[in-house]
This record gives C-alpha cells, structure tokens and sequence, in this order.
C-alpha cells in the first residue's frame, strides 16, 4: 500500500502536543485508532515548476503521522530561556504592524493600510507594472495571510504562486525584485504560538550562519526575515524535493546503495557540523532532507515491468531548524518524530546529540529499502518493535526509566495480542532486511547497527561514522573533509 505522506520543502515549527504524520506503507501498514491526528506543518512540494515535480494537494492534511514535542509548557519555558531574534544585531525589516492581531472570535477581518503605506506603494519602482498588485492585508480565520499572485510585500517580494499551505502558514515562490532572483517565503500564520516558534527557528538559522557564512555544512541557507504585519516571513534559497518526496513520486523504489551512500554521507556531514557546535537537530527524517535539485532520469524497469526515475544529482540540504536546540537550553522531554524517536526519548531518560544517530540510522534503512523501519504510533508496541528487530532493551535503560513500559526490567508487553502478532509478522531482526551479501551492503548495515544502539553513549558519533568504511567510496570530488580540515568550528 503506497505511503500517505506528503512533504517537498519543509521549513516546520513547533504545533500543539501531539502532531500527526500517519502513513500507510507498503509494509508494515494498518490503521490506527488509539490516537486522534491532528494536522502537521509542512512547506509544501514545487508543483509549480517542472524542475520541482510532485504535487502538495491536501493528501498531507488527510493522512498523517503522530509527533509529540513535549507539553506547552515545557515549550513556552523553552521560549523564554531562548534570545528573541528581535534583539539580534542581524534583525532585517521588522516591520511596525508587529501589534496586529488576530481577534478572537476568528472571524476574517481587515487591516486597514495608512496613507503613508498607500503613499509607498504608488512611490515604489517595483510595482508600477501592470503584472503586480498591491497586498490587502487581509487574515483569513485561521490567521493565513490573504495574497493574491502578483502581490509585493515590502515593495520587494512579489509573490509568483503558493508552493503551499500547512498549520504553520503558506509557503511561496517569489521573486526578490531588488536582487532579481526566485526564492522561496515561508509566511506564518499571524498567531501568536506559531509566530514565537518562527522566531526559534530564525535563532537557530543565524546562529548556522554566523558559523557557516559560505553555506559548506549543507544546511539551508536563510536569506532574509521579518515581520510582516504579524506574520514572521522567512526567506530560503529554493531548492528540490526532499528525498521522501522523491521516493514517493518513485513508488517507493529504494535509492540505489551507491545513492544511499552518498546522501547519508552528506546528512552525517551537516548534523556532525551542528553537533560540533553544541546543537541538536531533533527533528531529522527523510522529509527534512531536500535535494538541490531533484531532476531524473526516467528508464524502463523490465523486472518490474515499470518506468523508474533516478535522480540525477544527490546533493542535498538539511532543512527545518524550529526544534533545534543548543546544549545550554531546555530540553523539552519529547523530540522527534514518532518514526525516528530514540529509545531514550520514549523512555524519558534525557537526550542529546546521540537521539539524532538514532534518527539517522532509521532514515538509512528507509533510503535502502523504501520503507519505515519502526511503523507505529504507540510507545509500548515501538518499543516491541525495537526488540524484535535489534534484541533486548539495555536492562540500564529499563530499571532507570520511569514509565511504566517494563516489569522487573523486562517489556511488559504480551506476543500472543492482536499487537503482538502484528509486530511478530511484520518485523525481523535488522540484518535479514539485507537485499545483498556484497560487501557494501553489509557494511551499510554494520553502519546502521552501530547507529541504532540503544545506549546513548555506546552509540557511534557522527565524527566517527563519516569515517566508517561504509564511506570509503565516496568519489573524491564527492568528499568533504578537506574543508571541514581547514576552516574550524567553534567546539
């Protein structure tokens, strides 16, 4: 059964408790009613444009996938123990319409524009052609900011088309009139718990680039933010698909083990860079890695009887910093998406940089094989799933844990239940995922073992990982060291 999830670019924030992110797989797929899903946010594909194939459509928003990112109050600690980039040296355009709020009754309303703003926008060099328009400043109900294409915002950006539209706000392609190039603007929703999560998100992307000025760790580039009469806007160098939403649009085809290789080398790269730096992803999965540009090549496939695609550049970028969080703040107890939660997180024993090894060496095992490694949405029956496929939970882990998942430090967990069958049936111990006896594939899955063990600190580093022998074919003109040797990051 194909997989329901939908993602291109996507620059996410923080949402309510439980976030949703459900997909039904080819494998390990069935419908779950234990929990109620509630909409993700997500920067949507580049429908608009033949270089970014895949639709956006609102697929995403009917079938989705839990997320948990601790209680709200945990998050508003979190905020307040985090600078505001309004205090930054590096503030662009905040705008003075910051106080215009959405009432409360949610009806849709209009912000009424000065005569200094008319005055601006009949003065503007940018928008005296006939192809652009001036903004309404209208909020819908839901606090989306109401555009029409051919709108400029700031006498700058006209907006070209909607790219797409999530829990967070819209995301467009638009064209930056005074550097005459197209970009992508992440326009959040004028509310207040999205507008704060957006002001995360740019702390995280300056403090990236203070570090990384010339873009090398293959993070996302922010261009340019402000404030937007009460939406945070975020501009982003526009880029492809993300490697799931290529995989999709492929039917699920795995990547080849020489692709595989490539993009996970570049993925251990970026985060090593952010870990380096006292900084945790926590949010890391396959939607969250775009590539540059995701063209292909299509050829028919005779053993499968069907066309294939294959990417034709793997170069790729690490995208949505809003859950990133430095060693010196709070750490709210649940990070990660459901799929890529580290055992330590389920458990509550406290996490850092390992919880993101963990993540990487699930996303691994997807590329290879095009399907989610741990498909469920319930803790217990996760952790079941761990054990069926990599053993037994560290006795440590299990006596220190305050949840109430194990007896007598074992899973209190019954195999003869509905559940219990449905993971004996659908999960097998890691290496009989193995498509080849080769000696590539046996080091890719040397490589996701050591990524996937359960105590943090037993776990490989990604400094030690880029070095894993799984990586010894990288092409040399491929190869990234060489820079990370010469320009030093801050430890």
């Amino acid at each position: 059964m194909p997989r329901g999830r939908k993602r291109g670019y996507s620059y996410s924030s923080p949402s309510d408790d439980s976030h949703t992110r459900s997909r039904s797989r080819r494998s390990h797929s069935r419908s779950y009613g234990r929990e109620h899903p509630v909409k993700k946010n997500y920067y949507g594909s580049y429908e608009s444009s033949p270089r970014y194939k895949g639709s956006y459509s609102t697929e995403r928003n009917q079938r989705s996938r839990f997320h948990e990112r601790g209680t709200s109050a945990e998050r508003r600690y979190k905020r307040s123990n985090r600078r505001s980039p309004t205090s930054s040296v590096h503030r662009r355009h905040h705008h003075r319409h910051h106080s215009h709020r959405r009432p409360r009754d949610h009806h849709r309303h209009r912000h009424r524009r000065s005569s200094s703003d008319r005055r601006t926008e009949e003065k503007s060099p940018y928008t005296n052609n006939h192809n652009s328009r001036a903004p309404t400043f209208e909020d819908d109900e839901d606090g989306h900011l109401i555009y029409q294409n051919g709108d400029v915002l700031l006498d700058r950006y006209k907006i070209t088309v909607t790219l797409g539209e999530g829990t967070f706000g819209k995301v467009a392609c638009i064209k930056d009139l005074e550097k005459d190039e197209t970009v992508a603007l992440k326009i959040i929703k004028n509310v207040e718990k999205y507008r704060e999560a957006a002001k995360l998100e740019i702390n995280a992307l300056e403090k990236i680039m203070q570090l990384d000025p010339e873009g090398q760790h293959l993070c996302v580039k922010m261009l340019d933010w402000f404030d937007y009469r009460g939406h945070m806007c975020i501009a982003f160098e526009l880029l492809g698909l993300s490697v799931f939403d290529f995989l999709k649009n492929n039917n699920y085809q795995p990547y080849t083990i020489d692709q595989v290789r490539h993009i996970s080398y570049q993925l251990c790269y970026a985060v090593k860079f952010l870990h380096d730096n006292k900084l945790t992803h926590t949010d890391l999965k396959p939607e969250n890695i775009l590539f540059v540009d995701s063209s292909y090549d299509s050829h028919f496939d005779a053993k499968k009887k069907k066309n294939v695609r294959r990417i034709k550049n793997t170069e790729v970028r690490l995208i949505d910093f809003g859950s990133a969080t430095f060693d010196h703040e709070h750490h709210s107890t649940i990070v990660s998406t459901r799929h890529y939660r580290a055992p330590e997180v389920i458990l509550e024993l406290g996490w850092a940089q390992p919880c993101d090894v963990w993540s990487i060496g699930c996303i691994i095992f997807e590329l290879y094989l095009g399907i989610t490694l741990f498909q469920t949405h319930d803790n217990r029956e996760h952790l079941a799933m761990m054990e069926r496929i990599l053993g037994t939970i560290s006795y440590r882990m299990a006596k220190k844990t305050k949840t109430k998942y194990f007896y007598h430090g074992k899973l209190d967990w019954d195999d003869k239940s509905s559940a219990g069958r449905y993971v004996r049936e659908n999960c097998k111990p890691l290496h009989r995922y193995q498509n080849s006896d080769d000696e590539d594939h046996r080091l890719l899955f040397d490589l996701i073992s050591l990524m996937l063990e359960y105590e943090p600190n037993k776990r490989i580093t990604l400094g030690e990982a880029i070095r894993h022998p799984y990586f010894d074919k990288i092409p040399s003109q491929l190869r990234l060291e060489s820079y990370e040797r010469n320009h030093s990051v801050s430890r």
